[in-house]
């Protein structure tokens, strides 16, 4: 037995060597827990030495940080990595089919890619292809003539697949329909709220609309109860934050919507950008010196949104000086970052000449993208542009064909603008210029627009955080008249 002693003690030594080296070495459960609590460096560094190595679902989560960046480089990157893993994983292939979903400027092959990725993911056993299915058949039905959306979704729920009844609830709000089915929304969602936590954001929704602040109440309640315990991820909170702060929802409570963002915040940075939107919306929630500390917090986290409404401050000139330079700087960051927003303010800048001169061209990249981003505000602007003339050459076509479409923000000042320029178009221009409108129009028919992405963004992610974004125009009605 004693012989035996110095062959245990190597073997101790041997074991808690390795013990050693194994705390060194990276771990994808760490690197999971790093990304839920917003520690991407952590996150990154532990997914990458697995990457490098081979694994697969390493290889997904490095390219889970590419896409949560947002930035276009990285999406590249993600793309790239979610096809090297597709092969062999259906997680990557769903993600790679969600990220083609709403790649800005896809093709319909890319669309039709898209599609056959998350048929496939599908059929090897991922739960999260069904929404981004439908979102493409909502959205592209010219990249799917074969498909009918509507009975495709009923397809799905009579087959009793996972989440077609929040497909139904998709389609309810594309089609601007959500409230005439208001009693149908609440019984999927409260049925379906202990498995699709998507369902708060609906609920939310149908007792604010309804005024049920009771029912409000209980199910805060359990979204905090649910977050504490890790089973609720914390944009979810978000969310019901937007929902409650929404007037066009129904009374707002600004001041329930401000502590959710404030539980959340020290561990989501984006919750520190809704805080200073809040409050901006809201200046009796807190001061301006509060708000600017929630959004250079949340600058400080590279928060793309952050830079948005910094920029619009800077723009308007209300809470803080005016500074027209400061402006765009804050609002091409933004804008470079996917923040359509920025667009609409950059357009204003450059056609009102806040830089020292009016840049014509500038100006109508920025309002025209604005515009076909669903921004009705955008579209009185380019009406005026034309209509007055300030740095381009007045033209009552252009300026007829941007008023009509501005029609849609419902304001009396657009109705008025409208009317008076509907008076000064030439009777032997106005063929034209109705045949111009219905191709924007069409044109417009065919891409989502940032109102119906909003409406969409909060069930699309139901499984995870891969948002989809608002796809750029692909190819614009061709026409001379669009020019400065």
């Amino acid at each position: 037995m004693a012989g035996l002693q110095p062959q245990l003690l190597l073997l101790s030594a041997a074991v808690a060597l390795a013990l050693a080296g194994c705390a060194g070495l990276p771990d994808q459960r760490l690197a999971q827990e790093a990304l839920a609590r917003g520690d991407t460096a952590t996150a990154e560094q532990n997914y990458q030495q697995l990457a490098n190595l081979g694994y697969t679902e390493a290889q997904v989560g490095m390219a889970d940080i590419y896409v949560e960046s947002g930035d276009p480089e990285a999406l590249r990157k993600a793309e790239a990595t979610y096809r090297q893993a597709a092969e062999e994983s259906p997680r990557a292939a769903a993600r790679l089919g969600r990220l083609l979903a709403s790649k800005p400027n896809a093709s319909d092959a890319e669309r039709r890619e898209a599609e056959a990725l998350l048929k496939r993911a599908a059929v090897g056993g991922e739960q999260n292809t069904l929404l981004p299915l439908a979102l493409l058949y909502l959205q592209y039905p010219q990249a799917f003539p074969q498909v009918n959306a509507q009975q495709q979704i009923s397809q799905w729920r009579a087959e009793g697949q996972p989440q077609a009844d929040l497909a139904q609830i998709l389609l309810y709000r594309t089609q601007g329909t959500y409230d005439q089915h208001l009693d149908e929304i609440a019984k999927i969602c409260e049925q379906a709220l202990a498995t699709n936590d998507v369902c708060y954001v609906e609920l939310a929704t149908v007792y604010q609309k309804r005024g049920q602040a009771d029912k409000q109440q209980a199910l805060l309640e359990r979204l905090r109860t649910g977050w504490k315990a890790g089973s609720i991820p914390p944009q979810r909170l978000d969310s019901v934050a937007n929902v409650l702060a929404d007037p066009a929802i129904g009374t707002p409570d600004g001041k329930a919507a401000k502590g959710l963002l404030e539980e959340i915040a020290p561990s989501y940075p984006a919750a520190w950008v809704s805080l200073a939107r809040l409050l901006y919306d809201y200046p009796d929630l807190g001061d301006t010196e509060e708000m600017l500390g929630y959004l250079n917090k949340g600058r400080e986290a590279a928060q793309p949104r952050a830079d948005l409404l910094f920029g619009k401050l800077y723009y308007e000139g209300k809470l803080v000086p005016q500074d027209p330079f400061k402006a765009e700087q804050h609002l091409l960051k933004a804008a470079a970052a996917g923040e359509s927003g920025a667009n609409y303010y950059l357009g204003q800048i450059y056609r009102r000449g806040f830089l020292g001169q009016v840049y014509p061209d500038k100006a109508l990249q920025r309002l025209l993208t604005s515009a076909r981003g669903g921004q009705p505000n955008a579209d009185m602007a380019l009406a005026q542009m034309y209509s007055q003339g300030r740095g381009v050459q007045p033209d009552p076509v252009n300026a007829y064909v941007f008023s009509q479409l501005s029609l849609l923000s419902g304001k009396p000042e657009a109705n008025d603008l409208a009317a008076q320029i509907a008076l000064q178009l030439p009777a032997n221009q106005r063929a034209r210029a109705e045949s111009l409108l219905q191709a924007e129009r069409q044109y417009r028919g065919t891409q989502p627009n940032a109102a119906q992405t909003a409406a969409v963004a909060a069930v699309i992610d139901a499984d995870d955080s891969t948002e989809a974004a608002a796809p750029a125009p692909t190819q614009a009605p061709s026409t001379a008249a669009l020019k400065p």
